[in-house]
C-alpha cells in the first residue's frame, strides 16, 4: 500500500492527475473505470481545465466501477456527473466511453456490462485487467458498490453484480472484487475527516477493518495507491 497525502481535496485530485498522466506517457492507452463521489468531481473539474491539452483523449477509455441503477439524465447517475464535470469539455471519443445503461434492468444490465468488459480488455486468471481503477470509500467502509451486508461480492465469480444500497434498497452495477484486484493500479481517492478512523483502522490492519469491503482491496499484481488528505490522513501515525 502507497499512501500519498495532501493538504487539500483539490490536491489530492492532483496527485492523482499527475499519476494518471505518468501512466499514459508510459503507456499510451488507458483502460480506466471511473468513480463517483465529491473527490471525482472536483478531479474531474481539473482534468476538463487544467489537463485538458495533456492528455490525448482517444487514447483512453472510460468505464464506470459502480453505477445506480437510474436513467442517464439523473441527478444520481455516476454517468452524468461525469459528463457534466469532464466528458462536455474535452474531445474524446464517443465510442471510448462505455457507460452502464442504469436505465435497464438491473440484472441484464449487470451480465452485459461484464461481458463488454471481458471482450475489450485483456484477460489475466480468468479476470479481465483495467490499467486504473478509480475507487472511493464510503463512511462505512464500502467502495464501489460492494458495502459491508453484501461483502461476498468481494468474491464473485462474475465481473459484474447488481448490488443493493442498505438503506434506500437503490439497486446498482458493480465491479466485483476479483476484477478490481486484477487491475494494473487500483487507486483510492478518499478526502475528509469523517474517513479518518476507517483510513487508520484499514492501514493498521485492525481486527474491525475486516468488516469493511475496502480493506479487502489489494491487487494481486498492481499496485495499490491511496490518495488522502489530510483530515482524513489525521490519525495515521
Amino acid at each position: 500500500m502507497d499512501i500519498n497525502i495532501t493538504s487539500t481535496p483539490l490536491e489530492t485530485a492532483r496527485a492523482f492527475a499527475d499519476y494518471m498522466l505518468a501512466q499514459h506517457q508510459q503507456n499510451g492507452q488507458l483502460n480506466i473505470a471511473l468513480s463517483g463521489g465529491s473527490t471525482p468531481k472536483i478531479l474531474f473539474d481539473l482534468l476538463a481545465s487544467e489537463y485538458k491539452e495533456s492528455f490525448n483523449w482517444s487514447d483512453i477509455h472510460f468505464y464506470w466501477g459502480d453505477e445506480r441503477c437510474v436513467p442517464p439524465s439523473d441527478s444520481e447517475s455516476n454517468y452524468k456527473m461525469t459528463v457534466d464535470h469532464l466528458l462536455s469539455k474535452i474531445d474524446m471519443p464517443e465510442q471510448n466511453i462505455h457507460r452502464v445503461l442504469g436505465e435497464e434492468e438491473p440484472a441484464e444490465e449487470a451480465q452485459r456490462y461484464g461481458q463488454l468488459i471481458e471482450a475489450n480488455l485483456p484477460s489475466e486468471n480468468g479476470n479481465p485487467v483495467f490499467d486504473i481503477i478509480i475507487l472511493g470509500m464510503g463512511t462505512d467502509g464500502h467502495t464501489a458498490s460492494i458495502f459491508p451486508h453484501e461483502i461476498e461480492l468481494l468474491d464473485s465469480t462474475k465481473t459484474c453484480e447488481v448490488a443493493n444500497h442498505p438503506e434506500s434498497g437503490q439497486k446498482r452495477v458493480t465491479l466485483t472484487g476479483p476484477v478490481i484486484n486484477a487491475a494494473k493500479a487500483v487507486c483510492f481517492l478518499v478526502t475528509g475527516e469523517s474517513k479518518k478512523e476507517k483510513i487508520k483502522q484499514i492501514v493498521d490492519a485492525e481486527d474491525v477493518a475486516q468488516n469493511y469491503p475496502a480493506f479487502h482491496i489489494n491487487p494481486v499484481n498492481g499496485e495499490l495507491i491511496w490518495f488522502i488528505d489530510e483530515p482524513a490522513a489525521s490519525l495515521l501515525a
